[in-house]
């Protein structure tokens, strides 16, 4: 796959430039390209990262990183069976446990929620970070919402974390959750609460929390190009020719959504 002129691999962190010194230096920039690469397009473009993904472990399939990112390309083109053997994979070779709760997830969306609840009872969840374990209570909940546990999903999101007034890189993903499993079993007044408190804390625009809250206040946003914008003609104001179809040909996806669940 094409790599852009201004992709040195010098972009990567230091410790995966540390992990790729065990290869060829030629092989290892290549490779270090096509995780840039990843890194660049897993928000915007799934299916581009997962390509050179696939390339980077073609050409280092023994270096963890490589299995990681791998890991997380599938993951988020919800290939969740082969995103979880990636993980399994990085794991071994690292022996931390950093991916426990993106693991327990995978788990969800091949809809076994049993097995993330274990997974959240494990001792290895209190070798988690403090982010890491509010992200393991985040999957937890979120099971417990696919299996139709709404009351134990609000409770497994009552924490020290989500009561604390200090705000966090995981505070506005946590009240929204906790926000959203109240609104789910009915109780709109707290939820719109609670969506507040997470606009609050939303600093990076992670969440769609403002419109969540706009939508309980009863405000309704307009499209300025909607055919109510049509000119006298009728015609709108705004035309496009159809775009040839592309080919999006790709593996079956196995399992259902996850991760955003909660």
């Amino acid at each position: 796959m094409p790599i852009p002129e201004d992709v040195t691999g010098d972009e990567i962190d230091r410790d995966v430039k540390q992990e790729l010194q065990s290869l060829p230096k030629t092989l290892a920039e290549d490779v270090a390209k096509n995780l840039v690469m990843v890194a660049r397009l897993i928000d915007e473009d799934p299916e581009g990262a997962y390509g050179y993904s696939r390339v980077a472990l073609r050409l280092a399939s023994r270096v963890a990183a490589v299995r990681e990112a791998a890991g997380f390309a599938a993951y988020a083109n919800q290939k969740y069976s082969e995103a979880l053997a990636e993980f399994r994979a990085a794991r071994r070779m690292t022996g931390t446990v950093d991916l426990w709760p993106v693991m327990a997830d995978c788990e969800r969306g091949l809809g076994r929620p049993e097995k993330a609840l274990d997974m959240a009872g494990a001792p290895e969840v209190h070798k988690l970070d403090k982010a890491g374990q509010v992200e393991m209570r985040l999957v937890a909940a979120g099971a417990r919402r696919d299996m139709g546990q709404l009351d134990a999903a609000i409770v497994t999101l009552q924490s020290p974390e989500l009561a604390s007034n200090s705000v966090q890189p995981w505070t506005a993903r946590l009240r929204y959750a906790y926000a959203d499993a109240l609104l789910a079993a009915g109780r709109e007044g707290e939820a719109r609460e609670w969506f507040a408190k997470a606009v609050e804390a939303d600093r990076d625009g992670s969440t769609d929390a403002s419109d969540r809250l706009a939508e309980l206040d009863g405000v309704e946003f307009v499209d300025a190009l909607s055919e109510d914008g049509a000119d006298e003609s009728g015609d709108s104001a705004h035309s496009l020719e159809p775009a040839e179809p592309a080919d999006t040909s790709s593996e079956d996806v196995e399992g259902g959504e996850a991760g955003d669940k909660d």
